[in-house]
């Protein structure tokens, strides 16, 4: 096995992290046979990352000592060797105790003191991995006589007999600890068990009816409440499938589906704080158009001082101010009327633009990815103009000469404007931290697409045109 990755944690994320907890602290002995002088880490699920809790160099037998004064949170840990080899480990209510182990076969080899919890736990992945090698060559022998069905028979009953023994262990050991993380992992692993489905007057399955019991019981056996299931590789996927896979791609879906997720959870907690943290945060970044309304809606509804209780007032005053600033240029929102000055000084006004499509852009005619896309604006431009669409090119920046000159040379005949004088404030309105910028507009002037290639725009032109019948 090897670990995916140890990343430093960011500053918002885990603002108050070490004081979350009990002040009983922790002392985890590791014994490794086979180790000597090598420096080994304690490291911690959280989401969908792994990071670094603590380091302890091995002495020439092997032992290792992690230690601190603040309780850890309870979840799955791993000690990582060098090479990036690990294995895990328990830590939840017994946070004082030792496991001695080698470097040929952690599992087999590892001896529990002093903690249950890791006793169940290697005893349960004991008992899987001499399951595993018993139905092993089963298998191979099942793919060799598979043809026979009498002889493929016999072979399914004894892999059957072993698969119902992991099963009944499992089920005890759930059982017997129900409060356990182990049990809360299994659980949560668990796939909807799915009733039989209604059929359509045809006789086929209803596959909708499926999907939607699906998605409505999808959390049956997550326990959002247990801020532990953090802290296991376990939770994040379930997170990335519902939204990701189960969710429609659109901003008012998943708002809604934000919504319904965040009211099982409990206010206050590091569940509450990571799945608000991780929705505002994917969604502020992603990179389907459109989504940065989730980032708005998120911001406005849980990042206040009552709410979002792990940022401090200016990471609040940040969030918020950027969610002010994306609202007013959302897909369906109407921008507001620019009024610039053109090539001859003359004021032109964005809303005086009477076509059926306008084209915002935003360029600089020193920038040199700026330099290949504005040509490509003036083709697209001198090949739809007789349809309906026109172009209002902002320049972004205030050297007059380079940005006459550029547009004698690249004969751009669409409206060209700028703000030499620095009086408007377009480029914080339109959040221009990068140029060039496209925005395409209906004949009302609300944002139909925004940040786009001209490839892009060019292909929703074209459809919008075909689906009037205009070719």
């Amino acid at each position: 096995m090897r670990l995916k990755s140890i990343l430093i944690t960011t500053a918002i994320l885990f603002a108050g992290f070490a004081n979350s907890f009990g002040q009983d602290g922790y002392n985890v002995k590791v014994k490794i046979n086979g180790l000597k002088d090598s420096l080994v880490y304690l490291a911690n699920y959280y989401g969908e990352k792994q990071y670094l809790k603590d380091s302890s160099k091995a002495d020439i037998s092997g032992n290792v000592v992690f230690k601190g004064s603040e309780k850890l949170p309870g979840g799955i840990y791993m000690i990582v060797l060098p090479g990036k080899k690990y294995f895990e480990l328990i830590i939840d209510k017994e946070q004082h105790f030792s496991v001695e182990t080698d470097t040929l076969e952690y599992v087999k080899n590892m001896k529990v003191k002093n903690s249950n919890e890791n006793t169940i736990f290697y005893d349960y992945l004991q008992f899987i991995n001499a399951k595993s090698k018993e139905i092993e060559p089963l298998r191979a022998e099942y793919e060799s006589v598979k043809q026979d069905k009498e002889k493929a028979d016999k072979v399914k009953a004894r892999m059957t007999t072993i698969d119902s023994a992991v099963v009944n262990y499992k089920n005890n050991l759930e059982a017997k600890n129900p409060d356990f993380i182990l049990t809360k992992v299994f659980n949560a692993t668990e796939e909807v068990k799915m009733p039989e489905m209604p059929k359509k007057a045809d006789g086929t399955i209803d596959s909708l009816y499926q999907f939607y019991y699906y998605k409505q019981h999808y959390f049956d056996n997550i326990d959002l409440t247990d801020d532990r299931l953090l802290y296991t590789p376990v939770l994040h996927p379930k997170l990335e499938q519902y939204f990701k896979k189960l969710t429609l791609q659109m901003p008012d879906s998943v708002n809604k589906e934000a919504d319904f997720v965040i009211s099982k959870l409990k206010h206050g907690s590091e569940m509450f704080k990571y799945v608000v943290w991780w929705l505002t945060n994917t969604y502020e970044t992603s990179n389907i158009m459109g989504m940065d309304a989730v980032f708005v809606h998120m911001a406005k509804k849980y990042y206040t001082k009552e709410l979002a209780f792990w940022a401090d007032e200016a990471q609040l005053y940040k969030i918020q101010d950027r969610a002010k600033v994306l609202e007013p240029i959302l897909l369906g929102k109407k921008v507001k009327n620019l009024v610039l000055t053109d090539t001859l000084d003359r004021p032109r006004a964005l809303y005086d633009m009477k076509a059926k499509y306008t084209v915002l852009y935003f360029w600089d005619p020193d920038c040199g990815h700026c330099q290949k896309i504005t040509p490509k604006i003036n083709d697209l431009y001198n090949e739809m103009k007789s349809k309906g669409v026109d172009v209002y090119a902002v320049c972004v920046e205030v050297e007059i000469d380079k940005w006459k000159k550029f547009i004698k040379e690249k004969d751009l005949k669409f409206t060209n404007v700028a703000d030499p004088q620095l009086h408007n404030n377009f480029r914080h309105e339109f959040d221009l931290t990068t140029t060039p910028q496209i925005f395409l507009l209906d004949e009302n002037k609300v944002i139909i697409a925004k940040r786009i290639e001209v490839e892009t725009l060019h292909e929703i032109l074209t459809k919008k045109f075909q689906e009037t019948g205009m070719k």
